[in-house]
């Protein structure tokens, strides 16, 4: 199942373009999409807005990527921007972010 798109294409262009120069700040592992880490990039989305995170290679020898990054997106609420290769970029609108990101309709 795919995640309603609330985002123009104009809006995803630039929040993948300020993504470019993040790092990763959650890493996923193993263990896969445990609670702690659905906390730790609920967390991160609440803090920053726009996050990358790392899918290591153990988790993609079972999951797909895309599929991997859809679900975290859905548990958490947010937007997922991108995946590229074993990273993904969520976003979630926080009060004031069209103006924060230079994004308008």
């Amino acid at each position: 199942m795919t995640q309603v798109k609330r985002l123009s294409g104009k809006e995803r262009r630039a929040l993948r373009a300020r993504a470019v120069l993040l790092d990763p700040v959650v890493r996923i592992g193993k263990k896969g999409l445990t609670s702690g880490v659905i906390q730790e990039v609920d967390r991160q989305l609440e803090e920053r807005g726009l996050i990358k995170v790392r899918f290591e290679r153990n988790i993609l020898r079972r999951y797909d990527r895309k599929e991997l990054a859809e679900e975290l997106a859905r548990k958490v609420n947010a937007e997922l921007i991108d995946v590229r290769g074993r990273t993904a970029v969520l976003f979630r609108p926080r009060e004031g972010w069209r103006r924060f990101h230079g994004l308008s309709r």
